[in-house]
C-alpha cells in the first residue's frame, strides 16, 4: 500500500532500473516474479509486490474458452500490479483497480503490496515513514551506541537518513539479491551492509554489522517493517500468546500477553519472544519470521499519528518489527558480526 505517484513510477519500469520519487533514488525492479523497490536513503525497501500464485492464476485460465476474458487475463502478465490486483483475495487487502484509499493526501495510497508507505513523506534529509527503515546503531532512544558527547543522536540511529550505495544484484530465474552499503563511516567501530532478497513467494531482509574496532560495542538495531493492513483496529497477530513484553505506552511496565493480541487502539510493545508471528488484517495471513532477534516491536500510533501521516493512512498500517532492544541487545567484540533478518511470506495454514 504505497503512494499512487510512486507506483506509477515503478509500473513504468521494465525490468530494472531507477526511478526519483519525493526527492530520492529507488533502485526498481518490475519483473515477471514481481515488484521491488529500495531508497538509497536509508537502504529501505519501500515496496514489495509478488506476481500472483501461478496455481492460483492456473484457475483463472479456464476462461480461456471466452477470448475476450483470456486476453484481458493474459494482458497482466507483463505488469504484477495488475496481475496481483486480480487476486486481491489472496494476496492484499484490495486491489489497484479498487481505486486508492482516502488518505487525506492528494496522493492517495495505492492498494496492493505488503508494505505501507505515508502519502506525506517529510522532505529529504528527513527519512520516509513506511517500508522497512534500518534502525542502527541504536534503536528508538536507547543510544548505547551513540558517540555523541551527550548521547543526543537522531531517534533510531543514522543508518536511515544516510545515503547508501547499491554495491551487487545478483539476479535469479525467481528474483533478485540486492547487496548495498554505506560509502561513509557513520561510527568508529561499527560499520553495517544490507541484503535484500525478493521472490514470488517471499521478501527477506538482512542488517549485517561488522566490529572494525579495538573495543567491545554494545549495540541495538530494528528493521521496521511498516506492514499493509486493511484496518489496523481489526488485526490479530498470533504466536505471542504468553509472552513477557514491556509496555512502552505505560512506562515500560511489564505485562504478560494473554491470549493471542487483538490490535484495538494505538499499540506500542516490546514482546520478549523469538516466536515466528503471523499478522492476520482478515485479508491476508502474513507470516513474519526473524533471525537473530528476541524482540518483537508491535506499534501503530492509534488516532493520534505522527505529522507525517494523515489519520486515515495510518490506521493501513502495523509495525510488527524484528529487533534487538533493551531486552536482548547485542555484544559485538571486535572482529565479530551480527545479522539481524525478517522473512516476510504469506501464511498458508
Amino acid at each position: 500500500m504505497i503512494p499512487a505517484t510512486l507506483q506509477s513510477l515503478i509500473n513504468d519500469v521494465q525490468g530494472q532500473g531507477r526511478i526519483h520519487w519525493a526527492g530520492r533514488e529507488v533502485w526498481v525492479a518490475n519483473e515477471s516474479w514481481g515488484q521491488l523497490a529500495i531508497s538509497l536513503q536509508g537502504a529501505q525497501v519501500l515496496h514489495y509486490l509478488p506476481a500472483p500464485d501461478p496455481a492460483r492464476a492456473a484457475g483463472a485460465s479456464s476462461s480461456a474458452s471466452d477470448p475476450t476474458r483470456a486476453a484481458g487475463a493474459s494482458s497482466s502478465a507483463s505488469n504484477p500490479a495488475r496481475a496481483a490486483g486480480a487476486s486481491s483475495s489472496a494476496s492484499g487487502p484490495a486491489s489497484a483497480a479498487d481505486g486508492g484509499v482516502d488518505s487525506g493526501a492528494d496522493d492517495p495510497l495505492v492498494p496492493g503490496g505488503w508494505l505501507w508507505v505515508t502519502p506525506t513523506p517529510q522532505q529529504v534529509p528527513g527519512a520516509i515513514r513506511g517500508g522497512i527503515p534500518l534502525c542502527w546503531p541504536w534503536f528508538a532512544d536507547e543510544n548505547t551506541a551513540d558517540e555523541s558527547a551527550d548521547r543526543s543522536g537522531p531517534m533510531h540511529g543514522p543508518a536511515r537518513k544516510a545515503d547508501w550505495q547499491l554495491d551487487a544484484v545478483d539476479e535469479h530465474e525467481d528474483g533478485v539479491e540486492v547487496h548495498l552499503s554505506l560509502p561513509q563511516r557513520l561510527h568508529s567501530q561499527l560499520h553495517p551492509r544490507a541484503v535484500v532478497q525478493a521472490n514470488a513467494q517471499r521478501l527477506h531482509v538482512e542488517l549485517i554489522t561488522e566490529h572494525l574496532g579495538e573495543t567491545p560495542v554494545k549495540m541495538t538495531a530494528a528493521l521496521h517493517s511498516y506492514l499493509a493492513v486493511d484496518q489496523v483496529f481489526a488485526c490479530r497477530v498470533e504466536g505471542l500468546a504468553g509472552a513477557r513484553y514491556l509496555d512502552k505506552l505505560k512506562g515500560f511496565a511489564e505485562s504478560e500477553q494473554i491470549g493471542e493480541l487483538g490490535v484495538r487502539e494505538g499499540i506500542d510493545r516490546i514482546y520478549h519472544s523469538n516466536a515466528e508471528v503471523v499478522l492476520d488484517d482478515g485479508h491476508r495471513r502474513l507470516r513474519i519470521a526473524r533471525q537473530n532477534s528476541d524482540s518483537v516491536v508491535v506499534w501503530n500510533p492509534g488516532e493520534s499519528p505522527n505529522p507525517d501521516t494523515p489519520l486515515d493512512a495510518a490506521r493501513r498500517f502495523l509495525c510488527v518489527e524484528s529487533a534487538n532492544t533493551r531486552l536482548d541487545p547485542v555484544w559485538l567484540v571486535p572482529g565479530a558480526q551480527h545479522m539481524l533478518g525478517t522473512t516476510l511470506s504469506l501464511a498458508n495454514d
